[in-house]
């Protein structure tokens, strides 16, 4: 992978009406995005977001649903790249079904990223995700909508 690129995982929790777990950054009060993390070496696509997910959500009631496994990139702004030390990232993502109660949700983790969390229809996250990130999402919602029809 192209070293100028931080290795991702995105990852959408679908609810049993086929909608999306959004929340809010806890550091950018009004920033909404999907829970995501770094790769960790020797982690699989796969195992690495059922460890962003819990760590981020506390959720672990989850099936596999759906997985890209060729990364999406984008480019930070200059003040993000700088923090990274990279030019961007490049996501995988993986849809997961969630298979637990809404109380299993908790976002008071041991080191919190988010301050808040609702469910959501896909298409409104394109609408609603900081501008550097909206290709890569535009481009995850075309591959996982059709998961997230009724029936599926």
């Amino acid at each position: 992978m192209d070293g100028l690129y931080r290795q991702n995982v995105g990852i959408v929790l679908c609810n049993n009406k086929n909608l999306v777990l959004w929340c809010e950054r806890k550091d950018l009060h009004g920033q909404w995005q999907f829970p995501q993390g770094g790769i960790e070496k020797g982690e699989t696509i796969v195992e690495a977001a059922r460890r962003e997910l819990q760590e981020e959500t506390s959720v672990t009631s989850v099936k596999l649903v759906a997985q890209i496994d060729a990364p999406l990139k984008y480019d930070f702004p200059p003040d993000v790249a700088a923090r990274f030390k990279k030019k961007g990232q490049a996501m995988c993502w993986v849809l997961f079904r969630f298979e637990g109660s809404e109380s299993e949700i908790n976002l008071k983790t041991k080191e919190p990223e988010f301050r808040d969390w609702m469910w959501v229809d896909i298409d409104e996250t394109t609408k609603k995700i900081v501008e550097f990130k909206k290709d890569v999402y535009s481009k995850m919602v075309e591959y996982f909508k059709p998961y997230l029809t009724e029936g599926k």
